[in-house]
């Protein structure tokens, strides 16, 4: 075949093939000038947050410089949206659960715009309202059903529940009949753990939000002051300055913010249906995690130790847990704007959008926060989410009938065996 080719491409036939080979690459030169002209004007319609602030604000700062003017913005809506994330904690799971999905939408809503910009000029249909119908669905994979699950009983009282629980049970052993539906209930049980770090504890949704926050603000004001050596260039305003004394800062603050947090209740209690109080509940006995222990330090730092008079100390176990996110939080977490300011500079954007003046859109300010929320699911379901009797319970119903039975008199055989069932009264 290779000869045949030769042979045709003696002469005339050699000097058309070279031509239509270099009319082809004059096309693809084309095309990317033409993409490249596109993206520019792109660039500029798409909306700026960082330029765009209130007018009062913009007369009472006209004085002070674009650098000191920009500090300021961002400081005081830096200090308003912690505000409302206090408000969102004292409103407890829910309240967060919801603004969860809500920043979701808002933050995906922000890149598919960009999307349908960018491809609209390919002429791809339905692009957008494919877009949104993964969203629907994928949420509803995730953590849709979750919320009913652990909400839905303030509804449904008492005398209800009962009656519900079991038509749900009927349900689940009528699901062995249908494939369709045996396949519902695995995706369902896949998903579980996706949203549900902020209803096992509040600390466990509060702590890492917060070192992602505090890392962001402490690269900010360290690189602000001091910054002098570039980072990365993806993002020329990211500075060595301000990663380390960033992560220097999350560490002592997650340590502090953990040993001050595992003291009440409400955060390290998980979210119950109490019977007595007819109502959804926070009050518990703190696990181990939240009980202070008496620690022996490593042996390299007992001499330390006995200098300042310390020989053991008291502390939380979480508190170790909150060593390692605080690390990963300032370590791994700001890849996650390293990877935005790679996608912004791909279409020649400064932010997602203007939604938050001085900051830019709701993706600007949580693109690290999505990179962290994943390494705490990771890290709850692999080290300390264990087995609960209700989970197990629930993958027992989930079995067929004689499976049960099999269970049950397993169950009731060791039981026997080792003297337990027979000293109950």
């Amino acid at each position: 075949m290779s000869e045949l080719r030769q042979r045709r491409g003696e002469g005339d036939g050699n000097e058309k093939l070279e031509t239509a080979g270099e009319s082809d690459h004059v096309d693809s030169e084309e095309e990317k000038v033409l993409e490249e002209k596109y993206v520019d004007e792109l660039a500029k319609t798409l909306p700026q947050g960082t330029d765009k602030t209130p007018e009062i604000l913009d007369s009472a700062l006209s004085g002070l410089s674009s650098r000191w003017r920009n500090w300021v913005i961002r400081g005081i809506f830096t200090w308003l949206m912690i505000g409302a994330f206090c408000l969102l904690i004292y409103g407890g799971p829910l309240a967060l659960m919801i603004t969860v999905l809500c920043v979701q939408v808002k933050c995906f809503e922000e890149i598919i715009n960009i999307g349908y910009a960018v491809y609209r000029v390919h002429g791809l249909p339905w692009f957008r309202s494919l877009s949104w119908y993964f969203l629907l669905t994928s949420n509803y994979f995730f953590y849709g059903e979750n919320l009913i699950d652990y909400f839905g009983v303030v509804i449904n009282r008492t005398p209800r529940k009962a009656a519900n629980l079991n038509s749900r049970k009927t349900a689940i052993r009528s699901s062995h009949h249908n494939p369709l539906s045996t396949r519902h209930m695995t995706l369902r049980r896949e998903a579980a753990a996706k949203i549900d770090y902020a209803s096992v504890c509040l600390i466990w949704f509060i702590v890492p939000v917060s070192m992602i926050i505090c890392n962001d603000v402490m690269a900010y004001v360290f690189g602000f002051f001091f910054g002098k050596t570039p980072l990365i260039k993806l993002s020329p305003k990211k500075t060595w300055e301000g990663f380390i004394g960033g992560g220097v800062s999350t560490v002592a603050f997650g340590l502090v913010l953990s040993y001050l947090m595992s003291q009440y209740p409400y955060l390290v209690c998980p979210i119950e249906y109490s019977d007595s109080l007819g109502r959804m509940t926070m009050d518990c006995e703190p696990s181990q995690l939240f009980r202070l222990h008496e620690y022996t330090p490593p042996q390299f730092l007992q001499p330390l130790m006995k200098v300042v008079g310390m020989e053991k100390f008291n502390m939380y176990p979480f508190m170790i847990h909150s060593l390692a996110l605080s690390i990963f939080s300032s370590v791994i977490g700001p890849f996650g704007g390293f990877f935005a300011s790679g996608f912004k500079r791909a279409f020649k954007i400064k932010d997602f959008g203007d939604v938050i003046p001085g900051h830019g859109g709701i993706m600007d300010r949580f693109d690290c926060q999505f990179l962290m929320a994943t390494f705490v699911n990771v890290y709850i379901t692999s080290f300390i989410r264990t087995a609960t009797p209700q989970k197990l319970l629930q993958q027992v119903y989930n079995l067929k009938p004689e499976q049960q039975l099999q269970l049950f008199y397993a169950l009731k055989e060791s039981l026997e065996h080792r003297n337990i069932l027979n000293t109950l009264p």
